[in-house]
């Protein structure tokens, strides 16, 4: 029985990995979709035009002719949705062996079946992102959702990793470093969800020029414009509705909170400079953010070209999965260094 469920958390650990992988993809495939504009390219959802492949000219006609076919967006689109199901049925294999745990670890249930809700809201989003024609709040909250699941795999992957090494010991941070983990924390979700926010509202390149925006260190915005959440649901957003200044704003917000979230990168850095592993660990962290920064404003001063926006995308996965990582150390690894010393200390004396 005990071989049977190490067996099984073997196989739980190789599936979250191959999860963690796919859900990268999927996010850059996503993110792929947004900037050629194949967003809208199948007008129906799950299928295309009502089939299950991209159809004939003639078809896509007879089932929407008030939307044309473009055979490259269309393709786009589906095979961004084909992934996404794949990732679905890992996800489903996942929740079928945690549950044949759960006995052993209710915590690996509780993750798996919170993963599976979670891609379930994802297809829901998929489809009010195609049917409400990118509405704003519905893409945001689109990507948030890419990410969680991001983050969900990776936990589940590290959880399982610590019960392969029979390590089930949480140390206890103390309140400064918790403190500024959640601070750092909620700062790096609210700039994911303004960076999804101005590609949703199509504001990458709504301030010239850097340091400065449009010539002016502080611009003309209209901030209430900008986050007014309650947009009509039913115009066609592809490109956009705000006016100048409202995309301005939110740029600016962008801007203002990469800048923050610098400060609570650095400020964690500092907290855990004489803590070698985790020095290690937190410089990877400012790395990817300093390359992060670089990237954005190379989309800025080169007008946002493909590929550098879809290297952005990639940046913020790396960043998310950097830092969790760097928060699981924070929780573990200085407890399990504890208990690899003392396990030698005793071995010696024996």
């Amino acid at each position: 029985m005990v071989e049977t469920s190490s067996r099984r958390l073997v196989w739980l650990l190789r599936l979250t990995l191959l999860g963690l992988f796919l859900t990268v993809v999927v996010i850059l495939v996503g993110a792929w979709t947004r900037l050629v504009d194949a967003g809208l390219g199948c007008p129906d959802w799950p299928g295309c035009y009502g089939q299950a492949v991209v159809p004939s000219t003639e078809r896509a006609f007879a089932h929407s002719p008030d939307h044309p076919l473009e055979s490259f967006k269309a393709w786009v689109e589906m095979f961004h949705r084909y992934l996404a199901s794949g990732l679905g049925l890992v996800v489903l294999s996942i929740v079928v062996m945690a549950r044949s745990l759960k006995a052993h670890s209710i915590s690996l249930w509780r993750i798996s079946t919170t993963l599976l809700i979670i891609i379930l809201m994802q297809g829901a989003f998929g489809a009010f992102t195609v049917t409400l024609k990118l509405w704003p709040q519905v893409v945001t909250l689109h990507l948030l959702g890419g990410l969680s699941v991001l983050t969900l795999f990776l936990w589940l992957h590290l959880r399982i990793r610590q019960f392969v090494q029979n390590s089930h010991g949480v140390m206890k941070i103390t309140y400064k470093s918790a403190f500024l983990w959640w601070v750092a924390g909620m700062l790096l979700v609210v700039q994911l969800a303004l960076g999804g926010w101005v590609s949703s509202n199509y504001a990458g390149i709504a301030c010239q020029g850097f340091p400065t925006c449009n010539t002016q260190w502080w611009p003309q915005m209209d901030l209430s414009e900008g986050f007014h959440l309650t947009q009509t649901v039913g115009p066609n957003y592809l490109h956009g509705q705000l006016h100048a200044d409202a995309r301005t704003a939110i740029h600016m917000m962008h801007r203002v909170g990469a800048l923050l979230l610098g400060i609570a990168l650095i400020l964690l850095y500092w907290d855990y400079r004489e803590l070698h592993f985790m020095k290690q660990s937190l410089n990877i962290v400012l790395g990817i953010y300093v390359l992060q920064a670089i990237i954005g404003i190379a989309n800025v001063l080169w007008w946002l070209p493909l590929w550098l926006a879809l290297l952005h995308t990639a940046g913020a996965t790396a960043l998310v999965i950097s830092f969790i990582v760097s928060f699981w150390l924070s929780r573990y690894e200085q407890l399990n260094a504890r208990t690899d010393t003392a396990s030698r200390a005793v071995r010696l004396t024996t």
